[in-house]
């Protein structure tokens, strides 16, 4: 079984942190961090809904913060 991520294989990847429109659930930050580091969507996804249950006011305003503050991506 062979994974390719769908990042890797097409253009060069910009390194900036942005939110990505194109793959957003609620308003795109962990499809942005997934983009930005190169990992599949549903992990980050996973490990931001683990931390929310966890710490769930430090990751709330987390992830607020980030989506108030992370510009748009450039590359629709």
């Amino acid at each position: 079984m062979r994974y390719e991520r769908e990042y890797s294989s097409s253009r060069t990847i910009n390194k900036r942190l942005s939110k990505d429109s194109l793959h957003k659930k609620l308003s795109g930050v962990c499809a942005g961090i997934a983009k930005h580091y190169d990992l599949p969507r549903i992990v980050v996804r996973i490990a931001a809904i683990g931390a929310l249950i966890m710490i769930p006011v430090a990751t709330g305003v987390a992830y607020v913060v980030a989506s108030v503050l992370l510009p748009e991506s450039r590359y629709k």
